[in-house]
Formats: structure tokens, C-alpha cells, sequence
């Protein structure tokens, strides 16, 4: 009775062990590949759900279908111009093969080895063989600007108007590719090569460009005389300015001081004739009485009390006193 009970056990269990590994669930984002003794075997289960397969003899490996992303190291790259330039790279991918992916680079982390060799390699191809501006640039818009800043200041000096004109030093080179084409020319070439391992590459995006740090130094030098020289050029257009209207105050000030000056002239010579006609209506009317008070007032003047005269009885200074 024991033994009989422990078989029934054993075989409660033995079928309980296999019908769990007979069956698998196949999450969103995730498509499987069934292998039998290290092979596989169908195509691979892409939609989510319950799924089976063969008990103890049949596993299962899980690919993720979701767009994955991959960052690619920063590469100092030489440009066909021979400038030195620091390219860091990003790009985006997913797995559509799942059984060519497993039988190429087995799991993400290979995946992402090959990434780095090919992706890398198809970077300093195509950027080395292309000027620093069109891997900079994505058009052609800062020479339009320029053209149309030439255009408003020549108006400007038509019109006779103050200009402070912002030249650019050395030539604006055109581009004819620009930047998101050269990532579309590294996504193509890139793409033809990871689709033997069952992966697309959906894009490809030059995420940072910087110059190699002892041509960023000259770079920020250029810039700073640039601007300096700039500042140095507002400035002396702003003495001029200043100079200009000091002239016109001065002008219009020395104008106003001298009619005022005028005026108050006429004014003060209208006065003195009147007062020179009254003194003389007053002298001709009495004469002596106005000898009298100028002599008083002379008197007033000169003479103090310690004051000493020696003068004839006959001056004609004393003869109010006599």
C-alpha cells in the first residue's frame, strides 16, 4: 500500500514537472525561439500570449522586438579638410530576425560589439571624407542671413543712418550635404551590413561634434578678437555720436546766450535812455539843485572824518560848504 502510494506521487509530480515545461508565456515585447537539443526549430513566436512545446526536450530563448538604442563612444576623426573633430555618435535599432540574430552575435551584448565595429567605421568613413562645415551644418541659412544683413545695411547708408556692421572674418564656406544627410549616408551603409545579422537600423544621428582641444583654444581666441574688435568699433561710433550732439548743444547754447545777450542790450540801452532823459528834464529844470546833491554826494565819498584838505577859499569843490 505504501509503495503504491509513493508511485502515485511520483508520478503525480513526474506529470506536474512536465506539463509546466510544455508550456511557456510570451510577454508584449518579446518574441521567442524554440530549440530542440541546440537547434532551432520553426519560425520565431513573435505574438504575446500562451504558448507550447515539447516537454524536457524543447527550450525556449527570449529577443526583445522593441527598439533599442546604442551610444557609440567619442572618436577624434579627421575631416577631409584636415581638421581634427571629436564625433560622438548615437543611433537606434531593433531585432527583426530573431533566429538570424541568435545564430550571428547569440545575445544584445554581441549585438552591441558588432554595433560598435560597424557603426564606428561607417562614422570615420564617411565624415573623414567630407568638409568639417557639413558635418556642422544643415544648411545654407547663415549665408542667407548674412546676405540680407548686407542688403538692410546698405539701405541703412543710403538713408545716411549710423551702421555698426558685424563682419565675419574668412569665408562661409557652402555646404552641399550638410549634417542629417551624412547621418543618413552612415544609417545606409551601416544598415546593408547589420541586416545579415537580423537587425535594421532605423537612424543614425551625429549627437555631438566638437573641435579637438588645442584647435577649440584658437577657435575661442578668433571669437574673442572678433567680438573685440566689434565692441571696439560700437564704441568709436558712439564717440562720434557723442561729439556730434555735444556740437549741436553747443551750438544751439552759444545761439540762445547770444540773443539773450541781445535782448537784455536793447533792453538795458532802452533803460539808460530813459534815465539819461529824465536826468536831463531834471537838469533842465533845476540846475543848481542838482549840482548841489551830485557835489553832496561827492562830499559823501571823499570826504571822512579824519580826512585833511588844503584848498584855496576860492574852490570851486567847497563852495556848498562855505
Amino acid at each position: 500500500m505504501k509503495n503504491k502510494s509513493l508511485l502515485f506521487f511520483i508520478i503525480l509530480f513526474v506529470g506536474l514537472l512536465v506539463f509546466n515545461s510544455g508550456y511557456y508565456t510570451l510577454t508584449e515585447g518579446k518574441q521567442a525561439i524554440v530549440t530542440q537539443f541546440g537547434k532551432p526549430v520553426g519560425e520565431p513566436i513573435t505574438e504575446a500570449g500562451l504558448h507550447f512545446k515539447v516537454p524536457m526536450l524543447q527550450e525556449v530563448r527570449y529577443v526583445d522586438k522593441r527598439i533599442l538604442s546604442w551610444d557609440g563612444d567619442p572618436n577624434q576623426i579627421p575631416t577631409k579638410d584636415k581638421k581634427y573633430i571629436r564625433v560622438d555618435t548615437t543611433a537606434r535599432w531593433k531585432i527583426v530576425d530573431a533566429l538570424k540574430f541568435i545564430q550571428t552575435v547569440q545575445n544584445e551584448d554581441g549585438a552591441k560589439a558588432r554595433l560598435d565595429t560597424i557603426l564606428d567605421g561607417h562614422t570615420r568613413d564617411v565624415i573623414s571624407n567630407h568638409n568639417i562645415v557639413e558635418a556642422v551644418r544643415n544648411s545654407n541659412q547663415i549665408i542667407e542671413s548674412i546676405e540680407e544683413k548686407k542688403a538692410t545695411i546698405k539701405q541703412q547708408k543710403a538713408d545716411g543712418l549710423p551702421v555698426v556692421e558685424e563682419e565675419i572674418t574668412g569665408d562661409i564656406e557652402k555646404i552641399f550635404i550638410g549634417r542629417e544627410k551624412l547621418s543618413d549616408m552612415i544609417a545606409s551603409k551601416a544598415d546593408a551590413e547589420l541586416a545579415s545579422l537580423g537587425i535594421q537600423l532605423i537612424d543614425v544621428q551625429l549627437r555631438r561634434i566638437s573641435y579637438e582641444q588645442s584647435v577649440e583654444v584658437k577657435v575661442y581666441e578668433r571669437m574673442i578678437s572678433e567680438r573685440q574688435r566689434i565692441a571696439q568699433k560700437i564704441r568709436s561710433i558712439g564717440k562720434g555720436e557723442k561729439a556730434e550732439i555735444e556740437g549741436r548743444l553747443s551750438r544751439d547754447l552759444n545761439k540762445i546766450e547770444s540773443e539773450a545777450y541781445k535782448e537784455s542790450q536793447i533792453i538795458k540801452g532802452r533803460a539808460e535812455a530813459k534815465a539819461t532823459a529824465i536826468y536831463a528834464r531834471s537838469l533842465k529844470k533845476a540846475p543848481e539843485f542838482y549840482s548841489f546833491m551830485k557835489s553832496m554826494e561827492v562830499y559823501k565819498k571823499s570826504l571822512s572824518r579824519d580826512t585833511q584838505l588844503i584848498l584855496s577859499s576860492d574852490s570851486e569843490f567847497l563852495k556848498f560848504l562855505k
